[in-house]
């Protein structure tokens, strides 16, 4: 099956559509092409900028958006070569993990944010890591929502079902792989056509690395907080848990019951929005100060 581009645009703008505030959309001029940015909240507000995870695309934050945009600049961002409304323009979209942190900070420029909070889901909270760990001037605080590519691997079983959607990709594949790894969870329909459709995006090879070694974790400079999913079947959550706790000894660590890694960041949204507001709020306590109670 190949990519109806139309009926993704479609599919795309309709998830748009649903987030609860007023948005902006801001198309940056790249050396890597345009990038899209989903933009709502106060315009003098502290920039927060959001990271999606792989196979999803800056719309996906509906059910964050408005309590995260009460505080925040909300900066939502479509990577350039993935499926989204980013386009490359006949030009190279980023190919390797230095592209990638360049677009970043082209992004950031062009945003006239010299300082943000960043926060990503699966891939993007790899992305935003990185990020934090090679520019710590760039980065004020980090919210790492189920990260993969960062404390631990994949499960066997996980790469076992992903394996026919990276094969043969095809909408149906696409929603059978979310099935399996959601438990069966009620999912929205206009995201669940959205990230079918995603599937068949004739994408580039996507910008991978290592994890960061303890030396860098250690290093990090950004207060953060980790939300791993209960029910994630994507790796296992209680070493996530426990192997970022002793990485990152100062990083708050809350893990979100109840949902899987592929249900974020819209489903059970209520906890998940009050960990990150609580987090990145104006009136949060000091994130650098050592959370006194164990991760669950």
């Amino acid at each position: 099956m190949g990519f109806d581009r139309s009926a993704f645009l479609s599919a795309y703008d309709a998830l748009l559509d649903r987030w609860p505030v007023p948005v902006d959309t801001l198309d940056l001029d790249t050396p890597w092409g345009t990038t899209r940015v989903n933009a709502a909240g106060p315009p003098d507000a502290p920039p927060l900028l959001l990271l999606h995870g792989g196979g999803a695309t800056a719309a996906s934050w509906w059910a964050n958006a408005a309590e995260l945009a009460r505080t925040a600049r909300v900066f939502a961002v479509d990577r350039i070569g993935e499926a989204g409304r980013s386009a490359a323009d006949g030009r190279t979209p980023p190919r390797t993990v230095d592209d990638l942190h360049r677009w970043l900070d082209t992004v950031l420029d062009a945003l006239v944010a010299e300082r943000v909070d960043l926060c990503g889901h699966s891939y993007g909270g790899w992305i935003a890591l990185g990020h934090a760990l090679r520019r710590p001037d760039r980065v004020s605080r980090l919210a790492l929502i189920d990260p993969t590519g960062c404390f631990t691997g994949y499960r066997p079983s996980y790469l076992l079902h992903a394996a026919p959607v990276l094969a043969r990709p095809s909408e149906r594949r696409a929603r059978a792989f979310l099935a399996w790894e959601t438990g069966g969870a009620p999912l929205d329909p206009d995201w669940t056509r959205l990230y079918g459709l995603a599937a068949t995006f004739p994408a580039t090879r996507p910008v991978t690395g290592p994890r960061p070694t303890p030396a860098a974790l250690a290093a990090l400079e950004a207060p953060c907080l980790l939300l791993p999913a209960a029910d994630s079947r994507t790796h296992r959550p209680d070493t996530l848990a426990v192997r970022a706790a002793a990485l990152l000894p100062r990083a708050r660590v809350r893990t979100l019951a109840g949902v899987s890694h592929h249900g974020l960041p819209y489903l059970r949204p209520a906890e998940l929005n009050a960990e990150l507001t609580a987090f990145l709020g104006p009136s949060s306590p000091d994130p650098s100060c050592p959370d006194p109670s164990p991760a669950p």
